[in-house]
């Protein structure tokens, strides 16, 4: 009969019992697949008035620990820039109730930190809002004042990143050829400056039209107008 092994941990938030708990049972057990971790949420917690009378969310989690079974990834050495963006990104996620795994490649320009699992779609957040803030949040913290030999850090999840750039190469193209052919600017929905840097770049070498930002954030805009 496979054993289980069970691990009670506390947070401000459920999120944060959540990954305090993977941590705890990624120590006592290596190579842990954090999907098959089940959690029990036995207490969300309270603040109370005025900070006064706080308690904190409790979670119960476990996983089978059959000693005789491999673990289901292999162990990898990392970088050191790898650890820090694996345990920030891990300490994040947590924090805002996602459960997923993380996937970290790197090459000599770019390290690329992919989240998969289910229901990623409040990690994506509304046309990518809060996976771009947590890449620029990884981006700031891991080089705060440091301003040479930054390493590029995207975030990921469920090949977001791919999908929207498709998209959003599709929109600029139609764009384009409006403006082109009718000779009138055409207006973009706003979109993060992230988004905004996709259609620039696809659009630089684009003959006849021209590109700029306006508008303040959250709502700053592409447009798109005849010239070039």
């Amino acid at each position: 009969m496979t054993e289980q092994l069970q691990i009670e941990a506390t947070g401000e938030t459920v999120g944060e019992a959540k990954w305090s708990a993977l941590r705890e049972l990624e120590r006592l057990q290596p190579g842990l697949d954090k999907a098959t971790v089940k959690f029990q949420v036995i207490s969300e917690g309270e603040r109370g008035l005025l900070g006064v009378g706080f308690s904190p969310a409790r979670v119960l989690a476990t996983v089978d620990a059959d000693g005789d079974s491999q673990p289901s990834a292999e162990v990898v050495d990392e970088s050191e820039l790898a650890g820090t963006v694996r345990e920030l990104l891990e300490r994040i996620v947590g924090a805002i109730g996602v459960h997923a795994q993380l996937e970290i490649e790197e090459d000599e320009e770019t390290l690329t930190a992919a989240f998969s699992g289910r229901d990623l779609g409040l990690l994506i957040g509304k046309h990518g809002q809060t996976i771009d803030a947590i890449q620029y949040l990884a981006n700031a913290i891991v080089y705060r004042g440091q301003m040479e030999d930054r390493k590029a850090i995207v975030v990921d999840a469920a090949g977001y990143r791919e999908r929207r750039k498709a998209s959003l190469d599709a929109l600029a193209l139609r764009s384009a050829e409006r403006v082109a052919s009718v000779g009138q600017r055409v207006e973009l929905e706003p979109m993060t400056a992230v988004e905004r840097k996709v259609v620039h770049v696809r659009l630089k070498d684009y003959p006849g039209v021209t590109t700029s930002s306006e508008g303040t954030e959250p709502n700053r805009f592409v447009v798109i107008e005849p010239g070039g």
